[in-house]
């Protein structure tokens, strides 16, 4: 056992379930907090120009999250896979599951975009473009669409490093690239007067940086996972590996995709305000939401690495304690929003119909905060582990078969309030369809852990 191998068992073996999650969690926090705060940046300066544009924002978000879907299933199907190979000790193939994933996601991507840029005018109204809209959107997906393949990289590579429990390493590159782009976007905005083209070429070439970053960190063999030809291998167990676990993550991506196409199109009857209140209240909550997903992120490497070394009881340990501090960090966030949600909307618009549309979207949103954690921590468990369809399954939930129907039929009954409601009834159905599940998957758990080749590889490297 190498000395990178036995510094990993001993962080995601040793360490005890209260230090190692937020361990692993804190820089991914942190990551994604600042994913989000430039994305909220680019709402408040692009929301500068109008109601249309900050509008156009919202629409291309589904754009964005159709990258991300591409980049999470094969870092996620990867990832899983990957840490569970280290934790029996199988580095090599781990290295070949690294850079399949990194290629597939660079190819596939760039398919996609061709035709999009193509075709970028319907595909614009498709994701619910209004005449108003369509000029901003249609400039900013052009970029949106330009820096695709580098989202998608990107995630890859970061979540590969994360499975790897190097957490900090991958914060490294994604807050760079938001730092950059909080810098740039009045740089290029309102100082060279490129207005929405100038929030678009920030956000494009800091993703180009970050991925630069990103890859660096396995260039310089910072992770035990390699990144090159040598170790890409088109396997079909490989690809289907990768496809199957990152299948979860691909649902829940096209469906945050999908839900947000549906919600633009719910919402286009009340006007551009409406578009504009609901994608400011997204990236509101997203923001909130973020400190539970980077907990459960932290969560992720300790529960697939300790499945693949046979340690049973660290899985339950860390879920119990993922999901506890979820719910009170989430908690507090909802208790923020409530108390100030016409001032945290008004940061971003001072339109009186947004503000009004959007404060009530907020509190409601905020109660459904609370219902988070629970789903969040299943879904990922599950993947993490390779349990995929029962991934696939919670994945799906809440942003698909729960979300999307309440926008179709809601408004129908109870009108714009329907739109605003619709987000905390599908997080209220995902966590009662959440109890019985992790019940009865802990119920068949082993209750001990079982000592493995690698656990007898340790010991030997110590006493060496």
């Amino acid at each position: 056992m190498d000395r990178k191998t036995q510094e990993q068992y001993e962080k995601l073996v040793l360490t005890p379930i209260k230090v190692i999650i937020p361990q692993l969690a804190i820089p991914t926090i942190i990551s994604m907090m600042v994913s989000m705060i430039y994305n909220l940046v680019d709402a408040y300066f692009v929301g500068k120009i109008g109601t249309a544009a900050a509008a156009a924002v919202g629409i291309l978000m589904s754009v964005q999250a159709i990258y991300q879907a591409i980049g999470f299933m094969c870092g996620h199907g990867s990832g899983s896979n990957i840490s569970r190979l280290l934790g029996q000790g199988r580095v090599d193939e781990a290295s070949n599951y690294a850079s399949t994933a990194f290629l597939m996601s660079i190819v596939i991507t760039t398919i996609l975009t061709i035709p999009a840029l193509i075709f970028i005018t319907p595909l614009m109204h498709m994701l619910g473009s209004t005449t108003t809209i369509l000029p901003y959107a249609r400039i900013y997906g052009y970029y949106m669409l330009i820096c695709g393949p580098a989202l998608a990289a990107s995630c890859v590579l970061n979540n590969i490093m994360r499975y790897e429990g190097k957490a900090s390493l991958a914060m490294i590159g994604l807050v760079s690239g938001g730092v950059l782009n909080m810098i740039g976007d009045p740089i290029f905005m309102f100082g060279l007067k490129m207005g929405i083209h100038g929030a678009g070429l920030s956000t494009a070439l800091s993703q180009y940086i970050s991925l630069g970053i990103l890859f660096y960190m396995f260039y310089s063999g910072k992770t035990i996972s390699k990144i090159s030809f040598k170790h890409f291998h088109l396997r079909k167990l490989a690809i289907g590996n990768i496809v199957s676990n990152g299948l979860p993550s691909l649902l829940r991506q096209v469906l945050n995709s999908v839900s947000t196409m549906t919600l633009n199109i719910a919402a286009n009857p009340y006007g551009d305000a409406a578009i504009a209140a609901m994608t400011i209240v997204g990236r509101i909550v997203a923001f909130f939401a973020s400190m539970m997903v980077g907990i459960g992120q932290g969560y992720q490497p300790v529960g697939a690495y300790n499945y693949g070394a046979k340690k049973y009881k660290r899985i339950r340990q860390g879920f119990y304690f993922t999901w506890g501090l979820g719910e009170i960090l989430l908690m507090g966030a909802a208790i923020v929003g409530l108390l100030f949600s016409r001032e945290l909307v008004s940061i971003f618009r001072d339109d009186q119909a947004v503000i009004a549309i959007g404060v009530r979207a907020l509190r409601f949103q905020c109660f459904a905060l609370i219902l988070q954690p629970l789903g969040i921590v299943c879904n990922m468990m599950f993947q993490s582990i390779g349990k995929a369809k029962i991934a696939s399954l919670l994945a799906s939930l809440r942003s698909g078969l729960y979300y999307i129907p309440a926008l179709i039929i809601l408004p129908m009954f109870l009108g714009i309030t329907g739109v605003e409601i619709s987000q905390l009834v599908g997080d209220a159905l995902t966590f009662l369809t959440c109890v019985p599940i992790i019940i009865r998957f802990f119920r068949q758990l082993p209750n001990k852990n079982i000592e493995t080749e690698i656990d007898h590889a340790y010991q030997q490297a110590k006493e060496e």
